[in-house]
């Protein structure tokens, strides 16, 4: 059995491998990453994700504190999420659209997804991102409500990752998810139960149930998509699924908001 100071050792590693995979946060270690040292890590995704919803959140409740509508809140909080992750996922939702939607050949699309251009396509998704995520949290408005939205989120949104990763092969043996390897099994279930988690609590059990059905749902969609028009997902692919996780859940968050 792993000593415990060892184990709260690799805990620590993983949790700033996570981090500095998915924010612009400086909190990267200074040695290189080891053979499988990232799709072990993929578990602490979710982790990662809370402190970009918390990071969201307290920009909203500011920014409600001094007046502005809902409205502008949701718009800075939003503006707050994309700045702590480079837009890193929104990104790659762009060049998702872009590749799967505008290329004829396996080959042009992945081509067209590896253009740092962005197209028709990549604008479009983008408004609909922004807007329906926007538009969730202004409804939603309460300070509170926003925050649990917000971390359930980006908490479950980055929980399927590792199953997204797991389950579907790599389209090409470059790039950014080829490079991270396959994560093992006790990652995919780590990263699943903090996800699950998350949205009990935040959102309560039935709306947990809703998010995780169409979460699963959308994975599934875009996974046949990526399989048959690339042969599988990139980098890309899983910005495009980490965004479409997080529309779903504050879409619910909404629709059962309204519902009361």
């Amino acid at each position: 059995m792993m000593p415990r100071a060892e184990l709260l050792k690799d805990i620590f590693v993983d949790l700033r491998m996570a981090a500095s995979f998915v924010t612009i946060l400086p909190v990267a270690s200074s040695k290189p990453a080891g053979d499988g040292a990232v799709a072990r890590a993929t578990w602490a995704l979710p982790v990662a994700g809370l402190l970009v919803g918390l990071a969201g959140a307290f920009v909203y409740k500011v920014a409600i504190r001094f007046g502005l509508t809902p409205n502008l809140a949701a718009l800075l909080a939003l503006a707050t999420t994309a700045l702590v992750t480079g837009a890193l996922h929104e990104d790659g939702l762009a060049d998702t659209a872009d590749g799967l939607g505008g290329g004829r050949t396996r080959e042009r699309k992945l081509e067209i997804m590896r253009d740092s251009r962005i197209g028709t396509y990549g604008v479009c998704a983008l408004i609909l991102s922004f807007g329906l995520r926007w538009s969730a949290l202004a409804t939603i408005a309460n300070p509170l409500a926003v925050t649990l939205a917000l971390c359930a989120a980006h908490v479950a949104a980055r929980a399927g990752v590792p199953a997204f990763m797991s389950l579907v092969p790599s389209a090409r043996p470059d790039g950014l998810s080829a490079s991270a390897g396959v994560p093992p099994g006790r990652s995919v279930a780590i990263a699943f139960a903090l996800g699950t988690l998350a949205l009990a609590l935040a959102l309560g059990p039935g709306k947990a149930l809703v998010s995780l059905i169409l979460l699963s749902l959308a994975g599934l969609l875009l996974a046949r998509l990526a399989l048959r028009q690339i042969g599988g997902q990139t980098g890309d692919i899983l910005g495009a699924f980490e965004q479409s996780g997080e529309i779903l859940i504050l879409l619910v968050a909404a629709a059962f908001q309204m519902g009361r």
